[in-house]
C-alpha cells in the first residue's frame, strides 16, 4: 500500500503536468493572429511604402 504522502506527491505532480500541457496548448492556439501582409489601399509605389531591393 503506497502512502498518503506519497500518493498526494503524485496527483499534485500530474495535475501540474496536465495543466501546463494545456496552458501550452491554448498559447499555441492563441499565437500570433492571421493578418495580411498587404492591407487595403496598400501602393506599392508611395513615398512612404516599404522599399524592395
Amino acid at each position: 500500500m503506497v502512502s498518503s504522502t506519497q500518493q498526494f506527491n503524485r496527483i499534485r505532480k500530474r495535475k501540474q503536468t496536465t495543466a501546463g500541457k494545456r496552458n501550452k496548448r491554448d498559447l499555441r492556439r492563441n499565437g500570433t493572429p492571421v493578418f495580411p501582409i498587404h492591407q487595403d489601399g496598400y501602393n506599392a509605389k508611395a513615398a512612404d511604402a516599404k522599399k524592395t531591393v
